[in-house]
């Protein structure tokens, strides 16, 4: 399913007929932001502009090309792991990151930002020890969380942080 970048025009709903909810999703590989109709977030959508898959079930990177956009024009929750190489905790903690993807796909988007070489955004966002996650929603800091945890507790975290919103939502990864 190809959907529509925002700065092309999402399709209006035809008369006598009320538009479809939707939420907009930044591509991983492009930084088009895309609209996506929610009820078809399970279906695989693709970048309207790239083609590449917009709802990945693994963690992205982050650069600070990228960055801002992510955060601010991202309807679905979006975890960030700011992490480093060698950081034994970090590593320690990257086969639980990818596996809680992979679980919370297409509800939470994953993401990792490489607090070495992106320093700049470390030190906006206050990063004194690494690994960290900080949830967002809406454009803002929901939870953070320091330190490396397990699969269980990471789960459990991410749903507390970004619980479920709207008329039908449902557990975030049940």
């Amino acid at each position: 399913m190809d959907v529509r970048g925002v700065a092309g025009g999402a399709p209006s709903a035809a008369p006598g007929k009320t538009a479809q909810a939707s939420v907009r999703v930044v591509c991983a590989s492009c930084a088009t932001t895309n609209r996506v109709p929610t009820d078809r977030l399970g279906e695989d959508p693709k970048c309207g502009a790239c083609k590449e898959p917009l709802l990945l079930d693994r963690p992205f990177e982050l650069t600070r090309a990228n960055f801002d956009r992510q955060i601010a024009s991202n309807d679905l929750p979006l975890i960030v792991d700011f992490w480093a190489p060698w950081c034994g905790p970090c590593r320690m903690m990257a086969p639980a990151y990818e596996q809680a993807a992979a679980r919370l796909a297409p509800k939470v988007r994953l993401a990792k930002l490489n607090s070495d070489d992106e320093a700049e955004i470390a030190s906006r966002f206050g990063i004194r020890g690494i690994p960290t996650l900080i949830a967002f929603r809406n454009g803002r800091e929901a939870a953070r969380q320091s330190g490396a945890i397990d699969l269980p507790r990471l789960l459990d975290w991410i749903r507390a942080s970004v619980p479920p919103s709207g008329p039908k939502a449902s557990r975030v990864g049940a």
